[in-house]
């Protein structure tokens, strides 16, 4: 069996290591010319679930290699108003081996130890542009340099703008969720540290505004591993009514955009976002698929954003393109061995699209532009009684603790049952 991936991200470098170690003979297509180029972005939280389906596919060194590379990993969950009052505080549960814990890492350093081993298989600078399936039950992938390339499977993992999901799945639905983010990095010194909300060092930090607007606080810091400079990364989401028309903005202008609609934040809150380096700053407006109805199976299938893109609202997206690629990777092993391929790909689908879209639902419930707490007066009302509930949740035990173990529940769908149980 061969099998053709289109996308060197987070999923295919995966889904690549998986089918390579069950000894089947896999390829990477990336349009991208360089492992560095065009990464947008730089944290990425890796969840029990990650971090499970990183284990189960990469070689131990690859793993060891991955871990080594990744940011001091977050403790605890810190909920704040816009001007630093608390909210709530939840622990992470930090007392797990590597291959089940949470971790935090930059997007070009797990690029990097995710090639590790795959030098001859991912080809960079190959632009997909559309595939045929053959009568004797191949598929062609075809790029843009004129050149074309044949095996049993293809695997579109591609991203939002999937160009495998609009041949073979031409009506799914990627739609506006009314949400716009920007977000910006700063180094991590001592004076900027000062400027963090209390716990944000060691923690997530999600800080909310009183119209529906909300801030995420990340210190990345890698120990002197040298595997990059530390950093506070911060992103400000709100509706798209509350921001200008922002087209054709330079980065200095988007940061002084944000620094506009916060007047009335902590003033040390602004300081970050005053502080970011302009050229890493950039926007977004927030997309989302929408549910897809059960499709026939075929030697064509998808993972990650290129079937069921989902907000950054519960941080999950990356997990569970890898959760895809640890389950394609078993089905495909086991059609090498002897199963009907199109058998196999069907199996991983109806798994995939039942765990998947519940991602993708419960990530649009955290960022949607339609919410009521984003609505002119009455939002105002939503987001009191959201920090009241929250304050209550805090001050009783077993509130707080069942609401971590269902959190929990969405990043670790194997121990997470037992966790809700017992919080219950």
């Amino acid at each position: 069996m061969r099998v053709l991936v289109i996308g060197a991200g987070t999923g295919g470098l995966c889904l690549a290591h998986g089918l390579k170690k069950g000894g089947v003979d896999v390829a990477v297509f990336e349009r991208d010319r360089t492992p560095r180029s065009m990464l947008i972005g730089y944290r990425v939280g890796i969840s029990p679930d990650g971090s499970k389906a990183l284990h189960s596919c990469l070689p131990p060194e690859v793993f060891a290699e991955f871990v080594r590379t990744t940011a001091r990993p977050p403790r605890h969950i810190v909920m704040r108003t816009e001007k630093y009052k608390e909210l709530l505080v939840g622990e992470i549960d930090t007392d797990r081996d590597d291959s089940r814990s949470e971790k935090s890492v930059s997007r070009i350093a797990m690029r990097t130890a995710l090639l590790g081993g795959l030098e001859d298989v991912v080809r960079f600078g190959k632009t997909f542009t559309h595939f045929t399936q053959n009568d004797d039950g191949t598929v062609t992938a075809f790029f843009d340099d004129g050149t074309s390339e044949t095996g049993d499977v293809l695997v579109g993992a591609d991203g939002a703008q999937s160009k495998v999901r609009r041949q073979h799945l031409p009506h799914a639905k990627v739609v506006d969720t009314g949400i716009t983010s920007v977000a910006g990095k700063l180094p991590l010194t001592e004076e900027n540290a000062k400027l963090l909300p209390p716990l944000a060092d060691g923690g997530i930090t999600l800080l909310f505004g009183p119209h529906g607007e909300f801030v995420i606080l990340h210190v990345m810091r890698f120990d002197g591993t040298g595997v990059e400079d530390d950093y506070i990364m911060w992103g400000y989401a709100a509706s798209h009514d509350k921001f200008p028309d922002m087209k054709g903005m330079s980065q200095a202008e988007l940061k002084q955009v944000v620094l506009n609609l916060t007047p009335r934040f902590h003033p040390d809150l602004r300081k970050l976002f005053a502080l970011a380096t302009p050229e890493t700053v950039f926007q977004i407006k927030v997309r989302t698929s929408e549910r897809l109805e059960p499709w026939q199976p075929s030697n064509v299938t998808l993972i990650g954003d290129s079937v069921h893109l989902m907000t950054p609202g519960r941080g999950i997206g990356a997990n569970t393109a890898l959760r895809d690629a640890e389950l394609l990777s078993r089905k495909l092993t086991e059609a090498a061995g002897g199963k009907d391929v199109v058998q196999a790909v069907g199996e991983y689908e109806r798994e995939m699209v039942e765990y998947g879209f519940q991602a993708v639902e419960a990530s649009r419930e955290m960022m949607d532009g339609r919410g009521l707490v984003h609505k002119p007066v009455i939002g105002r009302v939503v987001a009191a009684f959201s920090r009241t509930f929250l304050r209550v949740t805090n001050a009783v035990p077993p509130l707080k603790r069942k609401m971590m173990a269902e959190d929990a529940a969405e990043r670790d769908h194997v121990s997470s049952a037992h966790e809700v149980v017992r919080a219950g």
